[in-house]
């Protein structure tokens, strides 16, 4: 897997990161301090915001708390806003942010897993786009970060990201464009009948997850057919589905099992492999906007820009 402008990090160019905990609390494990080290040997001034740090029982500060921390980010001069780690909390949030505000601001905001919930009703509330990928704690607050996620990163935030290609072998023949848009598999069933949900058409799915066996994510890839969901799509692609063991019960059934259900029931184009989800590679990618996919030979082709 490379993106068409793989280099080794880029130097500074004065970008800035604000960071929030909008979900799960930080654990001690998770050092924020490190991430913000990390990020700015990337070129990127971060701070944290005041409450990045919060505990209050398994969430990241109060509801209350929390919210001001994302209209905190929308006033200060960061170009960035990003999530310090997933967890769960934002579903409590959605309909207390006032999402117009959010899309005015004009900043980047990134994040993923729970933060799902957020890129999703951003985009059905307002039709503005934001970003999926890494997160502050999670990605960045290791002594060692995955160099590919954090290339990836730098260059889709500096607009320098034209084309991800990745290799795809089974992946079904597909050349078209569309909104691209998903995310966490679980989150964003859980957004179905709600007004966060996005009603996009001629979009391009993609979807991931984390310790959910493999019958759950075919039961809600199937949730997402049977609502029609699917069908308004012109491909599904698939991230990475980590975490999980299999048990008994399940007596060998596993993800190409799913994969292969699927695709008999759909009617589109299924593509395996995206590098993205609860992984050390970790794409950063565009929800909301028109983007191109391609597959051939193996292969498959996501233009997040074109001349």
């Amino acid at each position: 897997m490379k993106p068409d402008h793989a280099s080794a990090h880029q130097p500074p160019n004065n970008q800035r990161i604000y960071v929030i905990s909008p979900s799960g609390a930080v654990s001690p494990e998770e050092k924020l301090d490190t991430a913000v080290i990390n990020l700015s040997a990337l070129g990127f001034k971060t701070t944290l915001d005041k409450a990045a740090k919060r505990v209050d029982s398994r969430f990241a500060g109060t509801d209350r708390q929390r919210l001001q921390a994302i209209a905190r980010s929308l006033k200060q001069p960061a170009d960035i806003v990003m999530a310090s780690r997933g967890g769960y909390g934002m579903s409590r949030l959605l309909p207390a942010i006032d999402w117009r505000a959010v899309a005015d601001s004009g900043k980047s905001f990134v994040g993923h897993s729970d933060f799902t919930a957020f890129n999703l009703a951003l985009l059905a509330t307002t039709g503005a786009a934001s970003y999926t990928g890494p997160t502050a704690a999670g990605d960045f607050g290791s002594a060692t970060v995955n160099d590919l996620t954090a290339d990836l990163f730098a260059e889709s935030m500096r607009g320098e990201l034209e084309i991800l290609s990745f290799e795809s072998e089974t992946a079904d023949a597909f050349d078209g464009r569309g909104v691209l848009w998903g995310g966490n598999l679980a989150m964003l069933v859980s957004l179905l009948g709600t007004p966060y949900f996005p009603k996009v058409r001629g979009g391009i799915l993609f979807v991931e997850d984390v310790n959910e066996q493999p019958y759950r994510i075919e039961r809600m890839l199937l949730q997402l057919a049977q609502s029609g969901v699917l069908a308004r799509q012109k491909a599904l692609v698939l991230g990475q589905f980590t975490g999980y063991r299999l048990s008994a019960s399940d007596r060998g059934f596993d993800l190409p099992d799913v994969v292969a259900h699927i695709r008999r029931t759909v009617g589109i184009p299924v593509v395996p492999g995206l590098p993205y989800g609860h992984a050390a590679v970790k794409a950063t990618l565009p929800i909301g906007a028109k983007v191109g996919l391609a597959t051939e030979q193996g292969m498959a082709h996501l233009v997040l820009h074109e001349h």
